[in-house]
């Protein structure tokens, strides 16, 4: 049996493509319908209410778009608001959090456990609860990166400024002996090669991205949800504003032609089903 509808994600704004681009890696068979909440861009900077909120109405157009799966590729909506909505849909919901702490867990070998991300995602606290609550004797060092966002989104990825500040927001792993780093935001895996570099070879860097693609598939096997068709319509993308660059930024985290892009007007949606 095959299921041809789409995998639905969602994020703030244009981070969600590196997740896309995984997805499409690991199920080049399944068509995708990406949604960017750029009109509302960061959600970081929100209440958890509102961040669930603006979470809600993100699936509930994708719902419309009859998706089969939904990938919330936003790791403050993974962080704060998730595991809530989760209890209030029937359709499989899917975070960028748990594929990453999983991950984690299964590589270190010291128990000692990096995580880098925005300030929202640190100050949530959600990537050491959970690595924790599996493994209560992990030692976790999470570091807030603010600046690796606007480096990934100029294409600045391998310049010596970007090393410099890399080398800044990093020099605490190089006294902790962590053996294992997150990338707990999906503009990072841009910068994994002077991340990489920088904490050295013997530390095993985890995508949150390709660890939540690597989900999605296994998601879709054990379900019976796999399109086996090779015919699958090209991608959708939409957006709830365009600002300048937009297709050149995100062309840059799908690493491939963007296609199709759409603005969208989520206010004048009736929202009554949710």
């Amino acid at each position: 049996m095959s299921d041809a509808r789409a995998i639905g994600v969602f994020d703030s704004g244009v981070g969600g493509l590196t997740v896309v681009h995984e997805l499409i890696n690991y199920l080049p068979n399944e068509k995708i319908v990406y949604f960017g909440d750029t009109a509302r861009v960061p959600y970081g900077s929100k209440s958890p209410k509102v961040v669930e909120q603006f979470a809600l109405e993100d699936i509930y157009f994708l719902i419309k778009k009859e998706v089969k799966l939904i990938v919330a590729a936003c790791h403050t909506v993974s962080s704060v608001a998730l595991d809530q909505i989760i209890k209030s849909l029937h359709l499989p919901i899917l975070g960028v959090v748990d594929p990453g702490v999983k991950a984690a867990l299964k590589a270190t070998k010291n128990h000692h456990i990096g995580i880098i991300g925005t300030r929202a995602t640190v100050l949530s606290r959600a990537y050491e609860e959970k690595i924790q609550k599996k493994d209560p004797g992990a030692n976790v060092v999470s570091v807030a990166c603010p600046l690796f966002v606007p480096l990934a989104e100029e294409g600045w990825l391998d310049t010596d400024i970007t090393s410099q500040i890399a080398q800044q927001y990093l020099e605490p792993f190089t006294k902790d002996s962590i053996d294992t780093l997150i990338l707990g935001c999906t503009h990072y895996p841009l910068l994994k090669t002077v991340i990489q570099k920088i904490v050295g070879q013997g530390v095993k860097v985890i995508d949150s991205a390709e660890e939540t693609a690597k989900v999605v598939a296994y998601r879709l096997k054990v379900m019976n949800m796999e399109n086996h068709s090779r015919k699958i319509s090209d991608h959708e993308f939409y957006v709830s504003d365009i600002p300048h660059q937009f297709k050149q930024v995100g062309e840059r985290f799908l690493q491939t032609k963007m296609g199709s892009l759409k603005q969208v007007d989520l206010e004048s949606m009736n929202k009554e089903d949710l």
